[in-house]
């Protein structure tokens, strides 16, 4: 599996703050396909992807995390991102003092992209209106992480790893978070994709986390796992996954799984 996906995360132990936080997580994510990632507050969905991106404060203490090929356990933040892995986060924070026409700026000169190419972009997602304010200054949540999501559409990682985009965001907002994500996991992210539906020439690969699961109705997954204390419990079918937990609550998911009645079922696959 390890040699056909492009995120591979092998037997991973992490702790923060000496607190040990996941425990032999496994997950393989192969070149195309986007992953749903499911689990009640506190069962460690942020924590995986903040260590998968890099960022320092999460101390791997066992296992490898693979990218395109190469082992980029030990790699830094910045060294992952050259890559191509690319995060938005839950709650993007603020930076004062930094416009974010200068981050565009920074990007598009890292990235070789001309002026026509970035105004293209942000006149397709409609941004224009906070590129002279400072990055994510007295947006609304919804507005931050359109922000965010912008910079990644210019950056164009080959990996999008999604921190609840869905979280504290009106339909409207949910709309146009939608519409970029899909565009992001294109092959020609310029000038956007007005329809918002599914991707018709998706060549990246794409990790996130939803409690609600109303971004889904704008992305297409092709599977989706249950996070619970720090470990991943089953995979199977995101709207098959999805729809037991809204009626059910994840309660009912560690039943199923104390009683094994989801192993092999309805496209299920319980931890081994």
């Amino acid at each position: 599996m390890e040699g056909t996906a492009v995120l591979s995360v092998i037997d991973l132990q992490v702790s923060v703050r000496g607190k040990r936080i996941l425990h032999d997580v496994n997950l393989h994510i192969p070149r195309g396909e986007v992953h749903a990632l499911f689990g009640p507050n506190g069962s460690g969905k942020s924590v995986m992807m903040m260590t998968i991106m890099g960022y320092p404060e999460y101390e791997i203490r066992k296992g490898r995390i693979v990218f395109d090929g190469r082992d980029v356990t030990r790699m830094s933040l910045d060294e992952r991102s050259r890559l191509g892995i690319g995060i938005s986060e839950q709650r993007p924070p603020t930076i004062k003092g930094v416009k974010l026409s200068n981050m565009v700026k920074l990007i598009a000169s890292v990235k070789q992209l001309s002026d026509a190419h970035t105004s293209s972009i942000a006149s397709a997602v409609d941004i224009n209106r906070f590129l002279n304010r400072d990055i994510n200054d007295g947006l609304s949540g919804g507005e931050s992480k359109q922000t965010e999501l912008f910079l990644l559409l210019l950056a164009n990682p080959q990996l999008l790893i999604l921190d609840e985009p869905d979280s504290g965001v009106d339909p409207e907002q949910l709309l146009k978070i939608g519409r970029l994500i899909h565009t992001s996991l294109r092959n020609n992210p310029p000038g956007g994709d007005k329809r918002g539906g599914y991707p018709d020439a998706r060549i990246k690969a794409g990790l996130i986390s939803t409690h609600s699961a109303e971004i889904l109705e704008y992305v297409q997954t092709d599977k989706a796992h249950l996070m619970m204390d720090g470990k991943i419990k089953c995979s199977g079918s995101p709207n098959l996954m999805m729809d037991h937990i809204r009626k059910q609550g994840y309660a009912y998911c560690v039943s199923c799984l104390e009683q094994e009645q989801c192993r092999d079922k309805n496209n299920w696959i319980t931890e081994n």
